[in-house]
């Protein structure tokens, strides 16, 4: 009774504290049992809508994280050069960002369903799509389709951790977003393996069928929770704790586009999006740069998601533990740090190191997927979170231009180390612009050091 695990007996729990996931200390804080309050509406546990968004994310994730794997086979097997199929991820991460905001904005008012189911049809049969690819047009279109089907997922599963979560923003966002980028891991050993002209299609068919089929669940769990399912008890005006939706005002996004605050975020995501894009879709070539060996850049490829999605998950939750703004600045200190370094290591042909240097730089700038909605809910509330958030991600768009077309030619005109340093230079950039941000009027923090303090 109480309990806040998934399982479906927590629909009994009306009324009664959740104490088994930690929710003790803030639900009594503010006289709320979110739990409780959840599972009344579901008829079992929240979580199981973190676990749904959770492997929609993952399924989807191969079109960011393989795309560096499955590239140099499709450039054999159609005879398209490298550096015209890297405009194809920059497609991709342009219609993956724009995408979010219309989809946001119905999901906010219409609910996830529907739009779920979209993007099952989309993001899976842009993968089956690929294996019948015969030309470079249609890498194009396909991979731009599928990538409007994974805006639409990640919309979804990070706002329903928003939604469902308000006490709990950056460790259950932390849950969805480590699935986007540790669920390709499964799958990049099997990639590499049959990574062939004769071998590949049949791999491309195979992960758009897991899309298709595993998205499609998903699209018939989700639910979002009542409008008025927040509604404060009298007297609980001090807590610092909580996301603005409670504690002050919710923004719209006209609102927000009109603080300065949000567009110092929009630059930081911008800054840190490049950064992290530029390993994502380079790590193999950049480790075949310094003649380092095969299995060094397999290791790179198949641990950078892990190393991505474990961050997110532990990061995710010291930042609803400690004060927000201070570990996202330390995270992106160090993942620039890291980058720089991972040039270093390259130079001195040490494959132990380079890998090393490549899990660090992955660990300290993806969670940037967590900080960022974690601290716009803070600031803007949670009501519009979706439309909100979908704003800002269109920030990504810049990084998806710098670590492909941008890359591209800054490879062939100063190098590859030249480039990675100045990726370096741009976690650096981010992490010291987080020392300027200040909350917004309204949002409901008292200064502009509130706590983050959690309970344990």
């Amino acid at each position: 009774m109480g309990n806040d695990e998934p399982d479906a007996s927590t629909a009994e729990t009306d009324g009664e504290t959740a104490e088994t996931d930690g929710e003790t200390g803030d639900n009594s804080a503010v006289g709320i049992d979110y739990a409780a309050r959840a599972a009344d509406v579901l008829g079992f546990s929240r979580w199981w809508q973190i676990a749904a968004a959770a492997g929609m994310m993952a399924a989807v994730s191969p079109y960011q994280y393989v795309w560096s794997s499955i590239s140099p086979a499709l450039s054999e097997g159609l005879d398209i050069a490298l550096p015209a199929l890297g405009a194809v991820f920059s497609f991709y991460v342009v219609f993956q960002s724009l995408s979010q905001f219309p989809a946001g904005k119905w999901r906010d008012s219409r609910g996830p369903g529907a739009l779920t189911f979209l993007a099952a049809v989309l993001a899976g049969g842009g993968y089956i799509g690929l294996a019948y690819a015969t030309s470079l047009w249609q890498l194009y279109l396909l991979y731009s389709l599928g990538a409007v089907g994974v805006g639409i997922v990640y919309t979804v599963a990070v706002n329903t951790a928003v939604k469902w979560f308000p006490d709990r923003t950056g460790l259950t966002t932390g849950v969805g977003t480590m699935a986007f980028a540790a669920g390709s891991a499964l799958v990049v050993p099997y990639v590499r393996a049959n990574a062939t002209v004769a071998a590949y299609s049949d791999v491309l068919r195979n992960i758009g069928i897991g899309i298709l089929v595993v998205t499609l669940v998903g699209s018939f769990l989700l639910r979002d929770p009542p409008e008025d399912w927040l509604d404060r008890k009298d007297g609980d005006d001090d807590d610092e704790g909580l996301a603005a939706s409670i504690r002050g005002r919710n923004y719209s996004t006209r609102e927000m586009l009109s603080t300065w605050q949000f567009w110092l975020l929009y630059a930081m995501f911008i800054a840190m999006a490049s950064a992290d894009l530029l390993v994502i879709a380079n790590v193999v070539r950049f480790a075949e740069n310094f003649g380092l060996a095969a299995l060094i850049a397999t290791l790179s490829a198949t641990l950078l998601p892990v190393a991505a999605g474990v961050s997110r998950l532990i990061l995710g939750e010291a930042t609803d533990r400690f004060d927000r703004k201070r570990v996202m600045a330390g995270s992106f200190l160090l993942a620039g740090l890291f980058r720089i370094g991972l040039v270093g290591a390259g130079e001195a042909s040490n494959g132990a190191v380079f890998v090393a240097f490549v899990l660090g730089a992955m660990f300290f700038s993806s969670p940037l997927y967590v900080f960022f909605p974690s601290l716009l809910a803070d600031y803007y509330g949670a009501a519009n979170s979706s439309g909100n958030y979908a704003v800002l991600y269109t920030a990504k768009v810049g990084g998806g231009v710098f670590s492909g077309v941008v890359a591209g030619y800054l490879v062939a005109s100063t190098g590859w180390n030249a480039t990675f340093v100045l990726g370096g230079g741009l976690a650096v950039a981010a992490g010291l612009a987080t020392f300027v941000l200040r909350p917004p009027s309204g949002s409901g923090l008292e200064s502009p050091e509130a706590s983050r303090e959690r309970p344990n």
